[in-house]
């Protein structure tokens, strides 16, 4: 087989980028090791920063994400046994962000790529790359028994942390930059209300909670662990009084709306970043080149600006011959990395209560929350950073 660009996994970073280079006539193929209903079924991040939503409205794959999603204008700070709200409407000009599901924003990329016929495979194996640093470069895979191989122009590796194609990268050409935190979140999601109309990001003496939702319906709640927490450990009533503690507590907070629970797990907390995101004709996009603690609410929205340079790189380079965009790609992708990273690290250290804390550091946390919600431009700080910055600004 032939194509212009191999795409090696079909989250939202390698969908976008299929369908941007499709709208651009550039041809490319899709490879997946998951099944179809188990990407579209992948419950992961929900908020889209407003550039995210700007990009996918304007590029005609928002439809029924303006119909059905819920748009933020704000967050909940909830500390020293009150809450306080940060306006981000009145502090960045309206701007706002939007709860959407990144398995939401799956489904509609596959259903964009199948109704131009592009061409998507789901459940290959044995997925493995060659010749990366030449100009023909290819990928080996197996379907249905079958062995068989792609040549390509350009390779993009949106497989995420775990997959393949950024270990394809000879050793001692990456440089990695890695930090782990010392707690964890347990998740659920939970057929029940939100207890609020915007997320209520919680700082409590035992440790962090998030109030969040998918739907006006369905509530997405976490709080803090330990890294190696039994899941086994925790019953639903075991749950729920945890997050009624921190959430609500004795002032009456958000008081919660307790319904089944749909999903639950344990999600460790990791900062992750390589330098440089190419190599060859190789591209990493989104995971597979860098990984934000969830606090910040960053991470699908750096896949999908990944795949928005990449696709105007390529476009350039294709059409016209011309590399500059495509051999500034580390460049300018990672300005917005470590933008990214240096905010999700500074929600994470804010808000969670680390092992080795001291009252020290407790109080020191609250001061700087009692500094966020009393200064205009602290909040506007925060705010800035929340919504992000424009993709076009990328």
């Amino acid at each position: 087989m032939r194509t212009q660009v191999g795409i090696v996994g079909a989250g939202a970073g390698g969908l976008l980028l299929a369908y941007l280079l499709q709208r651009e006539g550039i041809e490319s193929i899709v490879l997946e090791t998951s099944s179809q209903a188990a990407v579209e079924g992948r419950v992961r991040a929900s908020v889209l920063e407003y550039g995210t939503a700007r990009l996918l409205a304007q590029s005609g794959v928002g439809d029924r994400m303006e119909r059905e999603a819920l748009v933020q204008h704000g967050i909940v700070l909830r500390f020293g046994g009150s809450a306080h709200r940060i306006n981000f409407a009145e502090l960045v000009d309206g701007r706002g962000v939007v709860v959407w599901g990144q398995h939401e924003v799956i489904k509609d990329l596959i259903a964009a790529r199948r109704a131009v016929g592009g061409d998507i495979r789901f459940e290959v194996s044995d997925v493995a790359l060659s010749d990366i640093e030449s100009k023909r470069p290819s990928i080996r895979f197996r379907q249905g028994g079958q062995s068989h191989v792609v040549e390509c122009d350009v390779i993009a590796g949106c497989d995420g942390f775990h997959g393949i194609t950024r270990p394809s990268i000879p050793a001692g050409v990456l440089q990695v930059f890695e930090r782990l935190y010392p707690f964890a979140w347990l998740g659920i999601m939970a057929d029940a209300p939100p207890p609020a109309d915007e997320m209520v990001y919680a700082h409590h003496p035992s440790g962090f909670a998030l109030a969040s939702m998918r739907s006006q319906r369905v509530s997405r709640l976490y709080f803090q662990v330990s890294p190696g927490e039994d899941l086994a450990y925790w019953s639903d009533a075991r749950i729920w009084d945890e997050l009624d503690q921190r959430l609500v507590g004795e002032d009456g907070g958000f008081p919660l709306a307790e319904g089944p629970v749909l999903q639950r797990g344990i999600t460790l907390l990791r900062s992750f970043v390589v330098e440089p995101m190419r190599y060859g004709r190789l591209f990493l996009v989104g995971d597979a080149a860098h990984v934000v603690p969830p606090t910040g609410a960053k991470g699908m929205n750096l896949a999908i600006a990944d795949a928005a340079v990449l696709a105007r790189g390529l476009a350039a380079f294709f059409k016209t011959g011309e590399t500059t965009l495509i051999d500034r790609y580390s460049e300018i992708c990672l300005r917005r990395v470590w933008a990214a990273e240096h905010f999700s690290w500074w929600m994470t250290r804010l808000l969670h209560r680390g092992p080795f804390d001291t009252p020290f550091d407790q109080r020191r946390q609250l001061a700087e929350l009692d500094r966020l919600v009393s200064s205009p431009a602290a909040a506007a700080a925060l705010a800035e950073a929340y919504v992000g910055r424009p993709l076009e600004h990328a």
